[in-house]
């Protein structure tokens, strides 16, 4: 199964984009209650989403909901508000594994936002809860005083392997702020998948082809990976354990799955060129 590539952010407090936002072809829409709307609203859009949610039609992109902070009891009435109608509630500022107690199993996905929350990625990852992690690399930021690249990549890097030990899909890189720069969220792109991460939260529907673009495997990439698939149905018809490339190299089992992989993620973006 291939996992989300585009995730759109709308805020709680904007009711007329929802519809908007499912229709822009983002495989998951993020309802936001909470940076993107200021206290005095957050009651309506609460409101709003709960609305939304039972109104939705059954099908069309996946919508979850980023509440508040769960040790607040803002979040706490967030998720209780929401949590039985969304496919997926996101979760700000978790550091501690135990704030995830009580949600049924495979709906959380958790922002890991302070370096508290770094340090206890595996055990935030591995929480029965948990469907996926991803960080909040603003708010990282600006705790750790971070302003370049190579120190936030060894923060991402944590939440690459806390996911995959845990067995979770790969980690989605963060918003990229600037919506005009369709170049520099590009090159953004494909340095965070040379790194492992997976898929992007986008602010804007501009954004959404653009990672889709910048995630599909190039045509180099796929033919190789094509070779290898066609090489493993030729022993498989012919009753060979041994996988083996035309030109003698041999294939084992992991090599093979990331060629499957890459097979299937060319063929579901190839809309996008």
């Amino acid at each position: 199964m291939i996992p989300p590539v585009t995730w759109l952010y709308v805020p709680g407090d904007r009711p007329e984009r929802f519809a908007k936002a499912a229709a822009s072809g983002a495989d998951v829409v993020i309802i936001d209650l909470e940076d993107a709307v200021v206290p005095a609203r957050k009651d309506e859009a609460r409101a709003n989403a709960v609305a939304y949610l039972r109104e939705r039609p059954a099908a069309g992109a996946a919508v979850h909901v980023r509440v508040n902070d769960l040790t607040t009891a803002r979040g706490r009435a967030d998720l209780e508000a929401v949590g039985d109608l969304a496919d997926g509630v996101r979760l700000p500022k978790v550091e501690d594994p135990a704030v995830l107690d009580g949600i049924a199993d495979g709906r959380a996905y958790p922002l890991l936002e302070s370096a508290a929350g770094i340090l206890r990625a595996a055990a935030v990852a591995a929480h029965p809860a948990v469907a996926g992690i991803a960080l909040g690399e603003q708010d990282l930021a600006a705790e750790l005083s971070i302003t370049g690249e190579a120190a936030m990549d060894h923060l991402r890097l944590q939440a690459v392997l806390a996911a995959a030990a845990a067995g979770l899909p790969p980690v989605p890189m963060s918003v990229y702020p600037d919506i005009r720069d369709e170049d520099g969220l590009a090159a953004s792109c494909l340095a965070g998948r040379a790194m492992g991460l997976f898929g992007r939260t986008a602010i804007h529907p501009r954004q959404i082809p653009v990672i889709r673009r910048a995630f599909r495997p190039g045509e180099e990439e796929v033919a190789r990976a094509e070779e290898v698939v066609e090489a493993a149905e030729r022993a498989g018809r012919a009753g060979l354990g041994a996988v083996a490339l035309p030109d003698g190299r041999f294939v084992d089992a992991p090599v093979l799955a990331r060629a499957r992989r890459t097979v299937a993620l060319a063929r579901h973006l190839a809309a996008e060129v």
